[in-house]
């Protein structure tokens, strides 16, 4: 079973985040641009919230709010779920599920080291799945 050191050590190191008092359309730009569908919001050094496509949706579009007046901090998520270099990635998988969220903040402390996606841990399911379906039928042959 993978850790969560594992998935970040497989991916590339990038985080990406905005402030709190930026507008929602810099934070929904910069999701477009990198190709992800969340964003941490950093205030001072700090995990501040996370949003995401989702948020924006329910938030900004679904209430006619302005994208471009509405500073993050008034959609964001401020309560965010977060997990450690150990955790495992059923550990993920489960608290993706009952969450029902899909991105994952990984902290040290109060260091933000990455971001791990449902889309990750799927894909650390698959190859973990393969490599042990590999095993069984080495075995079987033999």
């Amino acid at each position: 079973m993978r850790t969560v050191r594992q998935l970040l050590e497989a991916k590339a190191p990038e985080i990406f985040a905005i402030g709190p008092d930026a507008p929602v359309v810099d934070a929904i730009r910069l999701m477009a641009e990198k190709r992800i569908g969340a964003v941490l919001v950093m205030q001072a050094g700090r995990l501040a919230g996370i949003l995401s496509e989702r948020d924006y949706a329910r938030k900004i579009v679904l209430q006619g709010r302005s994208s471009k007046d509405t500073p993050v901090r008034d959609i964001m998520t401020a309560q965010v779920v977060s997990v450690g270099l150990g955790d495992s990635t059923d550990h993920c998988m489960q608290l993706v599920t009952d969450k029902r969220i899909r991105h994952l903040p990984v902290l040290d402390g109060d260091n933000v080291l990455g971001v791990v996606s449902i889309g990750d841990l799927v894909k650390a399911v698959i190859e973990d799945q393969q490599l042990e379906l590999d095993q069984l039928q080495r075995y079987i042959a033999s």
